[in-house]
């Protein structure tokens, strides 16, 4: 009997340890933001949700990050973007989405909208 690994499939193990490792400038400014419950819960890099590997996730409060970059403006990935985040929510997790310029130039108001978020009940 085979059980569907839905999260942090250990198949996607070294995918995962990857992306961690080529991380963009924006994902790793957001990381030192957020990591070690800055902000009030934990978040994990790099997370599998099925075959979909996320940029940061919170369990507790089954929020996802994502983290776009210049690629993800044209028509294509924005179908697979919108695709993307409609199955991930369909596991009840909340996907929020910023712009590497996002991070960039408008780092607390992004830190703004995740802290709101993480501090609505669940």
């Amino acid at each position: 009997m085979n059980k569907r690994i839905i999260f942090n499939n250990p198949n996607l193990k070294l995918r995962r340890q990857k992306l961690r490792l080529d991380s963009t400038n924006s994902e790793k400014v957001l990381w030192q933001k957020i990591r070690h419950n800055k902000l009030g819960h934990k978040f994990l890099r790099q997370y599998s949700v099925e075959g979909y590997v996320l940029d940061f996730y919170c369990p507790e409060k089954r929020m996802a990050i994502e983290i776009d970059g210049g690629y993800h403006s044209n028509q294509d990935a924005r179908v697979y973007d919108s695709y993307r985040t409609r199955y991930i929510e369909a596991f009840n997790i909340k996907v929020m989405r910023f712009w590497n310029s996002d991070i960039g130039h408008h780092l607390n108001e992004v830190l703004r909208d995740i802290k709101e978020i993480v501090a609505s009940p669940s």
